[in-house]
């Protein structure tokens, strides 16, 4: 492909499609062309429940992308959040006795344990395979250790996962939109390989992003993606609190936290100021009030997302490290030291917060992850038809 034609990138999720169309400028720079969202209300908890719909919908805009560029598409790179997924580590063994690791040994443990995926979770279809992680004689090695003398061999995979009907009906939407899905990515693994990217040393990390109606966490390891989960609530529910106990228009709210860093060193004489109160009579209310309640609201996100989760309990014996993300850009700036105190682990432990991974660098990344693959990935995903092992050796040896 020439690198000043334009690519297209296809994001879903629950409540909207983005559609972002990007190419090389004089420079052989990545840049984005083209940006569109809509609004949807097909898709429900993960599942596309409206198929009409969903087809007029990337129809009639994949038309606007191309009438805007005068370019037509012949296939897109799809990415999904938001929905079913299922995420599985499995891990094969092989006994040496001293012999040397071959090729062979290695590709029975993959076929191995891809026919476990297969006969388990016969409704899934596979995304992506991972190598998480190699161990010869209990200690950890970086690459595959073919040719290397042991004992006690274990690899382990990581399996990301996806509905096989909802597989099958994207495939057969775009097919009628006489598009190719060239890949289909989870927006959390370009997302954590971006991160990857940006924190050189840092290649097993939690990521939490707080969004305004809707929190996830993810936890990326030896830069293999291994778990998610997702949460029906988010930031709303702070202003909420403050709303019903200080009686608070949320739009007054909303002008407050752009405006007051809320800390513990706020005095407890403080007011909220009457410039504030432009939807309602003014009254006395302490800033130290609205402090404390979104202290309690976000120490309990954080145990309900992190602390308390039982689901990562495993996860956390291996990291420390929490890239917090967070979504509504009002209350950034006033809430980030609660954010940062309540999700901190230990003293030692490190934390990171910003606002918004910004969607160039997501497409940036995922536009090198179809062209270049990644670093642990086993295999492609999907639309070659060379066989499983024959991808992950192509992908191992270039």
């Amino acid at each position: 492909m020439n690198s000043s034609t334009p690519v297209l990138f296809i994001e879903i999720n629950n409540k909207n499609l983005s559609f972002y169309a990007s190419s090389a400028n004089e420079q052989n720079n990545f840049q984005i062309i083209y940006k569109s969202t809509i609004a949807i209300n097909f898709i429900t908890e993960g599942q596309i429940n409206d198929f009409e719909k969903f087809f007029n919908t990337i129809k009639e805009n994949v038309y606007d992308v191309e009438q805007k560029l005068n370019f037509t598409f012949k296939e897109t790179i799809l990415i999904i959040n938001d929905l079913d997924l299922t995420f599985i580590n499995l891990a094969g063994f092989k006994k040496l006795n001293g012999s040397q690791i071959l090729r062979e040994n290695i590709t029975y443990i993959l076929n191995s344990l891809k026919s476990i995926i297969d006969e388990v979770e016969a409704d899934k279809e596979i995304l992506h395979i991972f190598n998480s992680k190699f161990s010869l004689d209990q200690k950890k090695i970086e690459n595959l250790p073919i040719g290397l003398f042991g004992n006690f061999y274990s690899h382990e995979l990581s399996f990301s996962l996806i509905d096989k009907n909802n597989y099958k009906n994207l495939k057969n939407i775009f097919e009628k939109c006489n598009l190719k899905i060239k890949k289909i990515l989870l927006k959390n693994f370009v997302k954590g390989a971006s991160l990857s990217d940006i924190n050189k040393n840092t290649d097993t990390f939690f990521n939490i992003k707080i969004g305004e109606e809707i929190s996830n966490i993810f936890y990326f390891e030896n830069n293999s993606l291994k778990f998610q989960q997702d949460f029906k609530f988010g930031s709303n529910i702070i202003l909420q609190d403050i709303s019903k106990i200080t009686s608070l228009e949320k739009s007054d709210i909303e002008d407050i936290l752009k405006d007051i860093d809320l800390k513990d060193e706020i005095f407890e004489k403080d007011l909220i100021e009457k410039k504030y109160f432009k939807n309602q009579a003014y009254r006395k209310i302490k800033k130290k009030l609205v402090y404390e309640i979104a202290l309690a609201r976000i120490k309990e996100i954080s145990e309900i997302i992190f602390h308390k989760n039982i689901n990562i309990n495993y996860y956390k014996r291996s990291s420390k490290v929490i890239i917090l993300e967070i979504d509504r850009s009002h209350s950034f700036q006033s809430l980030k030291s609660i954010y940062e105190s309540s999700f901190l682990i230990k003293r030692n432990s490190d934390i990171e917060i910003f606002q918004n991974l910004p969607i160039e660098n997501i497409l940036e990344t995922a536009n090198r992850l179809v062209h270049f693959g990644w670093k642990k990935e086993a295999i492609p995903v999907t639309h070659y038809k060379k066989s499983l092992i024959s991808r992950f050796f192509d992908r191992i040896f270039g």
